[in-house]
């Protein structure tokens, strides 16, 4: 009988065959399942031309390379970063762990003119191999460089996306040409402030491609700047004897367009720094056109032997944040000072026209006809060693998380080819959620006498969140429960999709707002005179403080929100638990010169009134206030003389002005005269502000303007000039003054700076 043969009889060979196609369909499956996980990934390669655009791309390069899953990257390095002179700093790319795709050396030596041209052309002719054998779904373009205008050419000209950072930006020097062509060429855009947005919008860029990010350089030094290793980083570059605060980073760059003026700004500069003797750290100009005559000036002057300075070609960037941050004084025409410095709230003086047109902080000081040693000289001895409020203007620190959701959002399937937004343009208050362009917005702080009030508040007026709690009755512990409230809110705002762009304070008493300090309070907020508000909440913030008078806020919230919103001359009165007030005259705030100009409530209209709370007698604020009414309401009461038919009242219920006004309306005499002496305290005191100041207009806020407001109107037509007779009296419709007044100085300064 035939036996089948079992499995131990199969044929070694076959059996070797088997093994052998289950093992290559699975690597074939391994192999395929890798294909589609790089097709999924979006190729992305980041071109860098010098030191200066490498510290904004780095931090993008190394959020993407955080995304494996999502993202390919490719680096190619090409520019000055290759070039010896300017310190070979393509290395500090490797020591970042990035690997170097491509490597091109497209510098044309002789730093003039037609060597910037012949770099651009050379550059062309070796782009197409790198970009042909890389083949990135996007290139990401950083500035205004020529090197950047050859990368953006050659990638357009072979259908590849560019996205470009920080466009839209003005600079006043032929950077700008390139930005702006550069920015034409683009597909996307990641711009720093709200103003190279509005740029961009203006030069017919779709705005559903423009993503307000900030600058990318900002989460790196926003994050790293408080280093405790900070003095040994300056005395490794400055020498053993160098203190923070007491030396000078200087960074002078030529002006292309005018190359002759740039060299002689920059000897003024280095002899204005021979003379004014402190220890300089300076850096060598960039490879435009005209920097081998500025070597050869500072070399001239023996400025790399002299004791007073260190001349570098390039620091880390890491290590030159700390060295900015901790500068008395940062000198030249470097983009850095106008930008990076203000984070830190560095003194900069800005030298010529390079920078004309950036936004800028307070901290900039600008010497845009540098012309005279002793001009610089006056500048440096203006700025050496001042601290200014840090700024936000280009960026708070999460630039990159929204650029990386930005490249998510990317669809390769949409067409190449660009289309332009021809005007009409687009509202820039319109904005797309899904790429974080967020709300201009302020934080407003509102402290009174009850009660201290956090908002939120955007550049319409309208209050996105608000915070309350109890005025606490002690300096440390009113200033620690402030600082927690503005973090909460800080905090909120980015969920709420809202860019804090710094904090107003609305405050009782009489203020400095140059300084930021409240000389002296009223009796409703104990110890708080002689109280530097901004300084400690601008260390704790990173953001720029203003603070004045609730009275002025109530004034800058109506020409902002309410009545006054187009008037040039106008009057705001207050009528609350106290009176107070603003003058507005030719669109500006009155202050005097002790800041109690619009103190209305202590103009005197009587001479044997009833005592103040200033001290003085026959006052308005001793007539008309809150406090006065529920004084004399209590006294008619304590007399019981102020119950009347048809008036309810609970036993224990306090007394207050609204008692009094309920009684005079249901028939009590005697509480109608009382109402009767305090409209007329306040009209006549209204009718002298008109005779001096000559308003057009007066608007009466607080809780008992309704009731003030006919009363005023009467009086005013009948005790005023006959010129003046005709001065409208409105209520006002704000719910919020003081807040949206706090709210004003921060929304005014970032909406109206021109430089």
């Amino acid at each position: 009988m035939e036996k089948h043969p079992g499995p131990l009889c199969v044929n070694p060979h076959e059996l070797y065959f088997v093994r052998t196609q289950r093992s290559r369909g699975k690597m074939d499956k391994k192999r395929t399942e890798n294909q589609n996980l790089c097709e999924k990934r979006l190729r992305v390669c980041v071109a860098t031309c010098n030191r200066a655009d490498y510290s904004k791309l780095a931090p993008i390069m190394f959020g993407i390379k955080s995304h494996p899953e999502e993202f390919d990257l490719e680096v190619v390095v090409l520019g000055s970063h290759l070039i010896d002179d300017y310190g070979n700093t393509f290395r500090m790319i490797e020591q970042d762990d990035f690997d170097i795709g491509s490597k091109l050396h497209t510098i044309v030596r002789g730093e003039d003119e037609a060597a910037m041209v012949e770099s651009v052309g050379l550059a062309l002719v070796k782009l197409p191999d790198v970009l042909q054998r890389l083949r990135p779904d996007i290139l990401v373009i950083h500035g205004d460089r020529f090197d950047a205008l050859a990368l953006a050419t050659a990638a357009a000209l072979m259908n590849i996306r560019i996205l470009h950072v920080e466009g839209g930006e003005v600079s006043g020097t032929i950077d700008d040409s390139i930005r702006h062509a550069i920015s034409k060429l683009a597909h996307y855009h990641a711009c720093c402030t709200r103003m190279a947005e509005q740029h961009l919008i203006a030069m017919c860029e779709d705005h559903s491609r423009i993503l307000l990010a900030g600058c990318p350089s900002y989460d790196k030094l926003l994050s790293t700047h408080h280093r405790e290793d900070y003095m040994d980083i300056i005395k490794s570059w400055l020498g053993d004897k160098v203190q923070e605060y007491d030396y000078i980073v200087a960074l002078q760059h030529p002006v292309t367009t005018d190359i002759q003026k740039s060299i002689k700004i920059y000897e003024l500069m280095l002899d204005a720094l021979l003379s004014f003797n402190k220890k300089t750290l300076i850096l060598f100009p960039n490879i435009d056109a005209g920097s081998k005559e500025m070597v050869r000036v500072m070399r001239k002057k023996g400025i790399e032997q002299h004791p007073n300075f260190r001349a570098v070609k390039h620091i880390p960037f890491e290590q030159f944040i700390q060295l900015v941050c901790r500068a008395g004084c940062m000198i030249g025409n470097s983009s850095c000072g106008v930008r990076e410095a203000g984070a830190f709230g560095t003194p900069v003086i800005n030298l010529g026209t390079r920078q004309t047109g950036r936004e800028t902080g307070e901290n900039v000081l600008h010497v845009r006809d540098a012309d005279t040693q002793n001009k610089i000289y006056h500048a440096l001895e203006l700025q050496f060693g001042k601290r200014y409020p840090c700024s936000k203007i280009y960026g708070d620190g999460n630039a990159v998380p929204r650029i990386i959701k930005f490249l998510r959002t990317i669809d390769l399937d949409e067409p190449l080819q660009k289309t332009f937004c021809f005007p009409p343009v687009k509202d820039s208050i319109s904005q797309d959620i899904d790429h974080i362009l967020e709300t201009q917005s302020a934080l407003a702080v509102d402290l009174g006498g009850t009660n201290l009030r956090v908002a939120i508040v955007c550049m319409r007026g309208n209050i996105v969140k608000k915070y309350t709690q109890p005025n606490p009755k002690t300096y440390e512990a009113r200033m620690q429960l402030l600082l927690k409230m503005c973090v909460d809110a800080m905090r909120d705002a980015v969920g709420l999709n809202c860019r804090i762009l710094g904090v107003g304070v609305s405050t009782g008493g009489r203020v400095n707002p140059q300084e930021g300090v409240v000389l002296h309070s009223t009796k409703l907020i104990q110890e708080w005179s002689s109280v530097d508000l901004r300084t400690p909440i601008s260390d704790a913030l990173h953001l720029p403080v203003w603070v004045d008078n609730d009275g002025n806020c109530a004034a800058l919230a109506e020409r902002k929100f309410g009545h006054g919103k187009g008037v040039e001359n106008f009057v705001t009165v207050i009528t609350g638990t106290g009176i107070g007030g603003g003058i507005i005259h030719h669109n500006e705030l009155v202050y005097g010169t002790t800041f109690c100009a619009a103190e209305l409530g202590h103009i005197m209209v009587s001479l044997e009134g009833p005592e103040c709370s200033c001290g003085s007698r026959g006052c308005i604020e001793a007539y008309a206030s809150g406090m006065a009414l529920q004084r004399e309401a209590k006294r008619l009461h304590d007399e019981d003389l102020l119950k009347v038919e048809g008036m309810e009242m609970k036993l224990s219920e306090p007394i207050t002005a609204g008692h009094l006004i309920n009684a005079a309306r249901l028939g009590n005499s005697k509480a109608d005269a009382v109402l009767n002496k305090a409209s007329t305290a306040l009209g006549v005191g209204i009718v002298n502000i008109l005779h001096i100041v000559n308003p057009t207009l007066v608007i009466l806020s607080g809780v008992l303007a309704s009731y003030y407001q006919a009363p005023v109107q009467r009086i005013i037509s009948e005790r005023a000039l006959f010129s003046a007779q005709s001065i409208k009296v409105l209520t006002s419709e704000l719910e919020e003054p003081a807040l949206l007044g706090a709210a004003s100085m921060v929304l005014d300064y970032a909406t109206r700076r021109i430089y």
